[in-house]
């Protein structure tokens, strides 16, 4: 793919309260091949025409501008669902030939991945997160509408003998129909060798039926765990950073499992993330209402200096907080699946 330009001084991805962003989340697909009750209704969605996704050439193109003059040093490929991508193997491969060579990871519900795990790796994928959300293939049909349990199971086993590892899974505990399986799922992990990472239900749905008082919090995960005598892992001398994810020790074990509490335990002072969506446009926060549109600029003609700048602007007029706990909260328009996560 051509480079555009010259490489010039790193401009960082600051905003006002002292914030700078190194981590870029990038959408491949606002499609995927799972029906998430949390996430789209039966029927799916009106997903994009072709001609508003950003090509290999574009998207690649942007990533080289954050990576080369921004300051971005670690690119996670989400989706929808990313293995929708056939040509996924390609584009990571053009990012891992980046200078400075940032860390490449993949967030995938794990469907296909059995066959595409070590093709991902050769092409320079580092760390992979699958989501899981229940280890009862009824279950997982109800919360997905689709019966692909075994695929993901059998994407994860993939993944790990590519060299993927740790594994790590994401997973959603809805009230009444899983909320009951944490003990069940961090005992799998412990087996499988697979770090698990609970997440709380954000307000990201495309029917806008999130309800918080549905939504099962970290306190009561943790409650549910409390007979694997789970222990902090930064009161061990690891620091939690500017990580989404709060790490617990199970027992006297070396595993880990994670607590992402968006919602109940927000951690947006330590925010280092930008996301991009598959259309090309810069998204400052996950719960932002408004974005600024990279797309049109390549389109038009603009150099990778003027993209640059367009681009630390949408960031430097990044929000304190995601305000999901104010009274004035607003979902985003878009869904969790046209977003990338």
């Amino acid at each position: 793919m051509p480079r555009h330009g010259n490489v010039r001084t790193i401009l960082p991805l600051a905003d006002a309260y002292g914030r700078v962003a190194t981590d870029l989340r990038v959408s491949l697909t606002d499609r995927c091949n799972l029906r998430c009750t949390y996430c789209m209704p039966p029927e799916g969605l009106d997903w994009m025409p072709d001609d508003r996704l950003l090509t290999n050439e574009e998207l690649v193109r942007l990533v080289r501008i954050g990576v080369e003059r921004l300051g971005i040093s670690s690119v996670r490929l989400t989706g929808g669902e990313p293995l929708l991508r056939r040509d996924l193997s390609l584009i990571i491969a053009a990012i891992a030939e980046l200078s400075p060579r940032p860390v490449i990871a993949l967030t995938t519900n794990g469907i296909g991945l059995a066959s595409r795990a070590e093709d991902l790796r050769a092409a320079g994928l580092d760390r992979i997160n699958v989501s899981l959300d229940t280890l009862d293939p009824e279950r997982f049909r109800t919360l997905t509408r689709r019966r692909r349990h075994a695929d993901v199971l059998s994407g994860i086993r993939a993944a790990k003998q590519a060299g993927l590892e740790p594994v790590k899974i994401n997973s959603v505990l809805m009230r009444g129909i899983n909320d009951d399986e944490a003990p069940a799922l961090v005992e799998w992990a412990g087996r499988e060798g697979v770090e698990l990472r609970f997440i709380e239900q954000m307000p990201l749905d495309a029917q806008h039926g999130w309800r918080r008082d549905r939504m099962v919090t970290a306190d009561e995960v943790l409650a549910s765990l409390a007979g694997h005598a789970l222990h902090p892992v930064a009161a061990e001398g690891r620091a939690r950073g500017s990580a989404p994810s709060e790490l617990f020790r199970v027992g006297d074990t070396e595993q880990l499992v994670g607590i992402i509490a968006s919602v109940s335990r927000p951690f947006c002072g330590a925010c280092d993330r930008v996301r991009l969506t598959a259309d090309g446009q810069v998204r400052n926060c996950l719960f932002s209402r408004t974005e600024d549109d990279l797309r049109s600029a390549l389109r038009a003609g603009a150099g990778d200096e003027e993209i640059a700048e367009q681009w630390a602007r949408a960031v430097a007029g990044k929000h304190p907080g995601h305000g999901i706990n104010d009274p004035s909260f607003l979902q985003p328009d878009r869904p969790m699946s046209a977003i990338g996560g």
